[in-house]
């Protein structure tokens, strides 16, 4: 399969995926291929190499942006779809606030863009840890595929507010937070 063809099967089921159960109305919007826009792996939004300075801008190109299966990042309109590069997620988390203790708690994220999520069932937690330097790279579930980083600040904010929970089957201990009444581990260690 050449790379026209895959960017237009990736189109074609992310377009699928976004109709849903949608009547079928005839309207496909063109598939563009790839444009040269592209997202830093600080959150910064670029346009031909260069940043896109206005919050605004960044903002509006951010509401019709998805994310198709293979991890692809597409701008979707009812007219176009454009796939764009993105070095790692899309949004970074930089800011936390919690409310409660515990089973509890309710943990909230503001993402550089001013869009706030709370941690729970659907926008769940997840920890990548580097291969070399084993250093975690913690990242919050967002609508449409979508994801966040939470940066350094914010995830020491995120372990201070940890608990331990030791599984004796396993002789581990997982180490996490409560959101809306559910643990998301951060990490695991052996029981000591």
């Amino acid at each position: 399969m050449s790379n026209n063809e895959k960017t237009t099967d990736l189109a074609e089921k992310l377009w699928s995926r976004l109709r849903g159960q949608k009547p079928d109305t005839g309207r496909h919007p063109q598939i563009c291929g790839d444009i040269p826009m592209s997202i830093g792996r600080d959150g910064t939004w670029f346009y031909q190499g260069g940043p896109i300075g206005r919050i605004e801008l960044v903002k509006l190109f951010s509401s019709v942006l998805q994310r198709d299966e293979e991890g692809g990042h597409w701008l979707v309109t009812p007219a176009e779809m454009a796939r764009i590069d993105v070095e790692d997620v899309a949004f970074i988390a930089v800011e936390m606030e919690n409310k409660g203790t515990g089973h509890d708690q309710t943990l909230r994220f503001r993402t550089n863009i001013d869009q706030w999520v709370e941690l729970d069932g659907d926008h769940a937690l997840r920890v990548e840890h580097d291969p070399e330097t084993d250093e975690p790279s913690p990242y919050i579930a967002l609508e449409r595929g979508l994801e966040a980083r939470l940066n350094r600040a914010v995830f020491y904010q995120l372990v201070e507010l940890a608990e331990e929970i030791i599984e004796p089957e396993t002789g581990m201990t997982s180490i996490g937070v409560y959101s809306h009444g559910q643990f998301f581990e951060i990490g695991r260690m052996e029981t000591v």
